[in-house]
């Protein structure tokens, strides 16, 4: 058995303990082992809390074992004070002699100097187990590090015959493609991620809510896009419940819990939003609008994964779903639906 491989496993199981809360910092997840036997663990708390090494050491019982044990990391120890000190210290002055990382920090701030601060002190340090799988827990993360936007998830349902919506309505709500299972798990999703982004037409089609309901967890910053303010007052997007972002054309102040940014719609809208998505440091956003503004983030190639429902429903006529040109990376059935998964390599 690969031991290592067996423990750095389990700090990934313990750092999806943190996403969506742990941001703007990585969800780390850490454990301590001591003779094959794991005495210590925690993962990467609320912002401006104890990080996952420091959770991980204050869980061990006896600390006399630090000195002859081993911890494990999904991320490099950090080497930087922010709002807590530096992991890294903390690791040296507990005199742990041994340090297994999954991959390395591309923070600035850090990037390596984790790794030469706990080697200088004597620790032996192994890097690089479950790598790839600790890089794409870490994805959104390093989005924002190495590409100065947010980590970018499109979702959308289409019928068996590639509808996403009906090309009428009688009422102003959604019409389901995909079943309550399917459901269920994007209000999952919503929870993970730090923003949900929709378009106009979305919000006058259906007054979404845009908030985590069938599942326990934070609600997304909502962002919508409304070039003219068409958007009546009583939308359920702007009643000041969950804070949110207008990107519009027009001018306007700020209300309760809502910020308006002016962007320019004539010129390469998905470069703007991610600019504005920057600006108010949003780490990851789920794009559920309608097939127009999914389609310009494709169009742009910019967008990390897609979520795709594939509903047994099928519609006569409607609004044809977004063209992904892409290769499928993985499906499953959901009982009467299958959701494709693509990544944007």
């Amino acid at each position: 058995m690969n031991y290592d491989k067996k423990y750095m496993a389990r700090c990934l199981e313990l750092a999806k303990n943190g996403t969506g809360t742990a941001r703007p910092n990585p969800s780390v997840g850490a454990v301590i082992v001591h003779n094959d036997k794991i005495i210590g663990e925690g993962f990467t708390d609320s912002y401006g809390g104890p990080h996952a090494e420091v959770n991980a050491v204050n869980s061990v019982k006896d600390e006399s074992l630090l000195k002859e044990a081993t911890i494990y990391v999904t991320l490099e120890p950090c080497s930087h004070h922010g709002k807590t000190p530096p992991c890294a210290d903390l690791i040296v002055r507990k005199q742990i002699p041994n340090v297994v990382i999954g991959t390395v920090d591309t923070n600035s701030l850090v990037f390596g100097e984790g790794i030469k601060r706990l080697k200088k002190a004597g620790c032996n340090v192994k890097v690089g187990v479950l790598e790839e799988e600790c890089k794409q827990h870490h994805k959104r993360f390093f989005t924002v590090q190495n590409k100065q936007r947010p980590y970018i998830i499109l979702k959308w349902a289409e019928t068996s015959n590639g509808f996403i919506a009906p090309k009428n309505k009688e009422k102003q709500e959604p019409v389901w493609i995909s079943n309550t299972y399917a459901k269920q798990l994007v209000h999952k999703w919503r929870s993970e991620e730090h923003a949900i982004l929709v378009g106009t037409n979305t919000v006058l089609a259906d007054n979404p809510k845009l908030n985590v309901r069938s599942w326990s967890g934070n609600n997304p910053t909502r962002i919508v896009l409304d070039k003219s303010l068409r958007i009546p007052n009583d939308s359920s997007v702007i009643d000041g419940s969950i804070p949110t972002i207008i990107l519009t054309e027009k001018e306007e102040g700020t209300k309760e819990n809502i910020i308006f940014e002016r962007i320019d719609f004539s010129k390469e809208l998905a470069f703007q939003i991610c600019g504005v998505l920057s600006k108010h440091k949003i780490q990851s956003v789920i794009i559920e609008g309608g097939t127009q503004t999914l389609q310009s983030f494709i169009d742009d190639n910019l967008w990390d994964e897609a979520r795709v429902f594939i509903g047994d429903v099928s519609f006569s006529e409607g609004i044809k779903a977004p063209v992904l040109n892409s290769f499928l990376s993985k499906q499953e059935t959901i009982k009467n639906n299958t959701l494709k998964y693509f990544f944007n390599d």
